[in-house]
């Protein structure tokens, strides 16, 4: 006998795995109603996730891997000030930000590979 037969073929198997998923999830709802969101617990994981975040990024921005790794420190260090400059520009608003630094990084690096700087 198979471990699949023992818990009743496919059928009792998804009954167990949707088990383990809704638990859990009913468990979020009871606890959520009592949850600050502007609580110090809620507020040292907002920054913890930024933090972590912000890490990542300055990671990527300094010693990146891929085909990222082929591009000069000097064109994403710029398309990054760029973007911080639209993004308090307009008002903290992060779509400029990132429309205007992809679009100054890509300019950078095309001109680049055309030898033009």
């Amino acid at each position: 006998m198979t471990n699949l037969e023992l818990v009743g073929g496919m059928w009792g198997l998804l009954v167990l795995v949707s088990l383990s998923t809704y638990i859990w999830r009913a468990g979020g709802v009871l606890i959520a109603a009592r949850i600050d969101p502007n609580g110090p617990l809620s507020q040292w994981f907002a920054c913890v996730a930024y933090g972590m975040l912000a890490g990542l990024i300055s990671r990527i921005m300094v010693m990146p891997i891929g085909i990222l790794a082929e591009t000069q420190l000097v064109d994403r260090l710029v398309a990054v000030a760029v973007g911080f400059v639209l993004f308090f520009l307009f008002k903290r608003n992060l779509l400029p930000g990132t429309i205007g630094a992809t679009a100054v990084f890509l300019a950078l690096s095309t001109l680049r590979a055309k030898g033009l700087l």
